[in-house]
């Protein structure tokens, strides 16, 4: 027996972009409502004290509601926030950020910084699409999962990707479509850089003869690089042009390029990257004389811009794979005088092991989204930095690790605030300052 449709008030938003609603006692989070409107729901997840429901109908719409510019929105499950403004997606993400530190961590910075923009749409330099071959429609789907499901989203094309991938979704469908392991091509991962795009094809078989004409073709056709990962992220290699343009991203301001592989972790967004980098370096002041260390260093993404200030860089990364190509970064950079990286792993960090590592003016640290907390509960009077400069891709763990830097270890909190890394999503990413001085 089907539910009951109700109809609800939408109180606020959550950090998921999903509209707050009450009724008979329990919470409602509501997909594709937002504050202000009247939204009739269908739940499809029942708890005793909240409900997930889904939006059918929406009355008195708010003022941030837009048309969503994607034919596909709010099936595929890429976007959470194309139905909202941009402008009313920032605000959201920095009241949300705002929020969790008051809640979570009992702080209040001294001042909010201005969050930072870029471009809402075509931003996204690197995805994982998933594949699939579906006997119902006849043919190859490539593309996001869709909402709530397994299944492959059917796109035509995708607004944040960047133009060119976009464009080549229906394309890619039908190559794959005509390849003998159509049905053991699980994914493909697209990194895009300043001089080439490559697509990785994860395959479970060998490509016959007529696959791999198929794919060199259509390479030269569409001016992209095919890499073949038959097993993990580390069998990732070049297939067609065998000969390309090195996979790099700038950061023009401090005349540095990063190489990188298309399996490696870098930020999605190569434009806003490099206005968070000028950010963060501003906020961390680097001085010739000072030692800085960079925690989660990743392929040295700050480091080697810190180290260009003149000052001696330690860069530290749970991955010896990516401490390897942040190596290679600096020599590539002419920056191996000032920079050392480590392999280590920084969730185990305690105080002796920090203490080892020497003491630092000055700290940047750029976790995933467990957060820092083990390096956080590590610090000393011996060790502490006068300055750290942490990024931030959770805000619930950021305010976590804030509550025991400011309540605990000594620490001011002088500024916060979010960067629009993600637009259309409900991710939500964030710099923080805190200080000694």
């Amino acid at each position: 027996m089907a539910d009951i449709e109700q109809t609800v008030v939408i109180e606020s938003i959550d950090q998921e972009g999903r509209g707050i609603a009450h009724h008979e006692g329990k919470v409602i989070f509501i997909e594709g409502a937002l504050p202000g409107e009247r939204a009739t729901y269908a739940s499809y997840r029942k708890k005793p004290s909240f409900e997930m429901a889904q939006a059918t109908s929406v009355a008195n719409h708010s003022y941030m509601r837009v048309q969503p510019k994607c034919i596909h929105f709010g099936v595929c499950g890429g976007c959470a926030m194309q139905h909202m403004d941009s402008g009313a997606q920032v605000a959201i993400k920095q009241r949300i950020l705002e929020e969790g530190l008051a809640r979570i961590g009992k702080v209040t910075p001294e001042n909010i910084l201005s969050p930072i923009h870029g471009i809402y749409w075509g931003y996204r330099q690197r995805a994982r699409i998933g594949v699939r071959h579906v006997l119902k429609k006849g043919r190859t789907l490539v593309g996001f999962h869709e909402k709530r499901s397994s299944f492959i989203a059917d796109l035509s094309r995708c607004e944040i990707l960047s133009p060119k991938i976009s464009a080549l979704i229906p394309k890619l469908s039908e190559l794959i479509d005509g390849l003998s392991i159509r049905d053991r091509i699980p994914q493909v991962e697209i990194a895009c850089g300043d001089n080439v795009d490559v697509l990785v094809l994860r395959i479970m078989e060998p490509l016959t003869g007529k696959d791999e004409d198929k794919l060199r073709a259509f390479a030269d056709t569409h001016d992209i690089q095919f890499w073949l990962q038959p097993k993990g992220p580390d069998t990732a290699a070049p297939f067609h042009p065998p000969v390309a343009p090195q996979l790099s991203y700038s950061l023009p301001e401090f005349g540095i390029e990063m190489p990188f592989a298309p399996t490696e972790f870098t930020q999605v967004n190569h434009q806003l990257n490099r206005v968070m980098v000028h950010r963060a370096l501003r906020l961390l002041d680097p001085q010739p004389h000072e030692n800085i260390a960079d925690f989660f260093c990743g392929l040295g993404n700050f480091t080697l811009p810190i180290a260009r200030s003149g000052a001696q860089v330690l860069g530290i990364e749970g991955s010896a794979a990516l401490v390897k190509r942040a190596v290679q970064g600096a020599e590539h950079n002419g920056l191996t005088a000032n920079t050392r990286f480590m392999d280590m792993n920084l969730f185990e960090m305690n105080e002796e092991t920090l203490a080892g590592l020497g003491r630092f003016d000055k700290w940047l640290v750029d976790p995933p989204r467990d957060g820092a907390i083990e390096l956080i509960k590590a610090i000393t009077p011996d060790t502490a930095p006068q300055r750290i400069v942490y990024v931030s891709c959770n805000p619930a763990t950021l305010a976590r690790d804030a509550e025991v830097l400011v309540h605990v270890k000594g620490y001011t909190l002088k500024g916060a605030g979010v960067m629009n890394m993600f637009p259309q999503t409900a991710h939500v990413e964030s710099i923080a300052v805190f200080s000694k001085e």
